[in-house]
């Protein structure tokens, strides 16, 4: 990942392994929860591996992390399995191979994935899916700013490892990917990405994203207490997607907006306005209030709520302000 203006970022890739013991069939304690992730969570492997001969030892490179989701379905970040080639640029192998924790190494083949939020999955072929012993579920309803989590993973390709903290903002935005991310303070390195952020219920909160870089070195490797994910909320429906074979769509109001002050706090105006808020009634300079009760407060707000909480075709409440008076339009979402 290139370094951003004013702080450079790094996302997660790595080198290494090691590990084993043994897992409850259902989670029931904290203890049970945290061998349940632990055995769900999976390493990445190098694509270029050394071949394994009688007179030349194999050696495991893991470069990223990821988890089993249910029925063979592998989860990871996009640019953990992404592969860099001179001719060709940056692609997404058609298979990659993973590592579960009592080492096997397994074939998954690509499914679907998503650049815009930087998620990929993967399912394991048929013949070895009986090897997954654990498998991850995502959490129902948001994650809350001071939430105990955990995450599961290969720091600079050793692992796995686990890693404990809480949750920060879980509204922040970095320019990496065009959503929300949760921040967590949680120790994590290069070779984390792509493994689950969990809470004490070994429930998905989060796909680990990338981490702030404190450090300026040539070194690829670094360590971090800032971690970024990205929603539950949002790449369960990307998961979801992929696994259904469907291209995923993101709903459209058709409004572009500018920040105006209203009174003593600043509020986004409408700048532009085609369909289908036109068709609604939305006009230019009106100031948007909120979506469905929920209080808009920026350009980025809004489109998160869209993405995430919406589907095309879905109708909406849009309240506005208009000169002294709070007006509410039923927006009919468009798609794209």
């Amino acid at each position: 990942m290139a370094p951003l203006p004013s702080s450079l970022w790094c996302a997660f890739f790595a080198g290494t392994t090691l590990c084993t013991t043994s897992i409850p069939a259902y989670a029931t304690t904290a203890h049970d929860a945290l061998l349940q992730a632990k055995f769900a969570t999976v390493g990445v492997l190098e694509e270029t591996q050394d071949q394994r001969t009688p007179d030349k030892p194999g050696k495991l490179l893991v470069r990223g992390t990821g988890f089993h989701l249910r029925d063979g379905y592998v989860v990871t970040a996009r640019h953990a399995a992404e592969k860099h080639d001179a001719a060709t640029g940056t692609v997404i192998p058609k298979q990659i191979r993973i590592l579960t924790t009592d080492l096997h190494e397994l074939p998954a083949d690509l499914v679907g994935d998503s650049a815009f939020m930087d998620v990929v999955v993967y399912r394991v072929v048929e013949p070895h899916r009986a090897k997954l012993r654990a498998g991850a579920s995502f959490a129902s309803g948001d994650p809350q700013p001071g939430q105990e989590v955990f995450t599961v993973g290969y720091p600079m390709g050793w692992g796995p490892t686990m890693a404990f903290g809480h949750l920060g903002n879980t509204d922040t935005f970095l320019q990496t990917v065009d959503t929300r991310l949760i921040q967590a303070d949680v120790a994590a390195c290069s070779g984390n990405s792509g493994g689950g952020l969990f809470n004490d219920k070994g429930e998905i909160v989060g796909i680990m994203h990338a981490i702030i870089q404190t450090e300026r070195d040539d070194s690829t490797a670094h360590c971090s207490r800032m971690a970024f994910a990205i929603p539950a909320i949002l790449a369960e429906r990307i998961v979801n997607a992929a696994v259904a074979g469907k291209p995923l769509t993101f709903s459209k109001m058709g409004i572009h907006m500018m920040p105006v002050r209203d009174g003593t706090k600043w509020r986004m105006a409408v700048r532009d306005v085609s369909e289908p808020a036109k068709s609604a009634g939305i006009q230019k300079h009106d100031i948007i209030i909120a979506v469905d009760d929920t209080e808009i407060d920026d350009a980025k707000h809004l489109k998160n709520y869209l993405i995430e909480r919406t589907t095309p075709g879905q109708k909406v409440a849009v309240k506005v302000r208009r000169v002294d008076a709070d007006l509410t339009f039923t927006v009919t979402l468009g798609g794209g």
